[in-house]
């Protein structure tokens, strides 16, 4: 009898394990999307001031195309978030829920359940 209520507590185990691998996976990914919204604000920010700068200055921007002043700042600003996406990613890819194999641990007792 006790061998049955070890196996059933390690399914509840393993089904609490799952739950807290799922619950670290939503946390991880809702970092990474804050972190891309945060990366796209810093952009914007960045280019408004630029675009500021020209226009205070009295220069046009006849000569600077928007798309090269964006790909620029796109780097600039993305540098440290390129570092972090690679740690969430790692992250995500290593969390797995502690998974008991019940087969296995049955023919490890199975001399003492049949004998």
């Amino acid at each position: 009898m006790g061998q049955l209520v070890s196996d059933i507590t390690e399914l509840l185990d393993y089904k609490e394990s799952k739950k807290t691998a799922q619950t670290q996976r939503k946390e991880i990914l809702s970092q990474m999307a804050a972190d891309k919204q945060e990366k796209n604000n810093i952009v914007k920010k960045a280019l408004a001031t630029q675009r500021a700068k020209y226009g205070a200055s009295g220069r046009s921007s006849a000569g600077i195309t928007e798309g090269a002043v964006l790909k620029r700042m796109r780097e600039e600003t993305s540098a440290p978030y390129v570092e972090k996406h690679k740690n969430n990613l790692e992250k995500l890819r290593n969390i797995q829920p502690k998974k008991n194999n019940l087969l296995k641990s049955l023919l490890s007792r199975f001399d003492k359940i049949v004998g």
